[in-house]
């Protein structure tokens, strides 16, 4: 029947029927399901791998393991660890709520995490600036600008015509047949 216990159910409106779905698990048929060729469960590398407080991780939902899944709001959310337990992760992830960022703290399994690669580039750059500064205080030649600067517009140039005719095409007008 149509009847609902409220007793049971205090967040649910009394009516019943074809209403849209309020799970935690809605509308990730896609977004939870796994690649073609990417069935099954994971492999040991995602068990093995080592995780330090402060490193920067990925939250990507394996769909095949249940356990520990976080919500999908955080599914492909980079954060910071900030605490590791036996088989979880503790990451810290930045919500935007209408017009104020909130940092929250959430438990993930180590099945749905991925080291994440957002600070290679930065520390290459860093790593690449301090050798330049090492290798020019050695040498005393002076510096070169080591900060990024926008890319130049890209060079002009003319561009040439072959000798044949060119053949300029247009709209015939119509023309009424009577």
């Amino acid at each position: 029947g149509d009847y609902v216990d409220t007793r049971c159910f205090p967040d649910l409106p009394v009516k019943m029927g074809c209403g849209r779905s309020r799970g935690t698990r809605r509308n990730t048929r896609d977004l939870f399901a796994k690649g073609f060729g990417n069935k099954g469960l994971p492999n040991m590398t995602t068990y093995m791998t080592t995780y330090k407080l402060g490193d920067y991780v990925d939250i990507v939902c394996n769909g095949a393991i249940h356990k520990g899944m976080p919500y999908r709001f955080y599914h492909g959310r980079t954060g910071k660890v900030w605490n590791i337990t036996k088989s979880a992760i503790g990451v810290q992830v930045n919500k935007q709520i209408k017009g104020r960022i909130i940092s929250k703290r959430i438990h993930v399994r180590v099945e749905h995490v991925k080291q994440s690669r957002c600070i290679e580039e930065f520390k290459n750059r860093v790593a690449r600036n301090e050798k330049a500064k090492s290798d020019a205080k050695r040498t005393g030649k002076r510096l070169a600008i080591l900060k990024r600067l926008p890319a130049d517009p890209k060079p002009g140039y003319i561009v040439k015509a072959s000798k044949k005719v060119v053949n300029v095409m247009c709209a015939v007008p119509y023309e009424l047949l009577a």
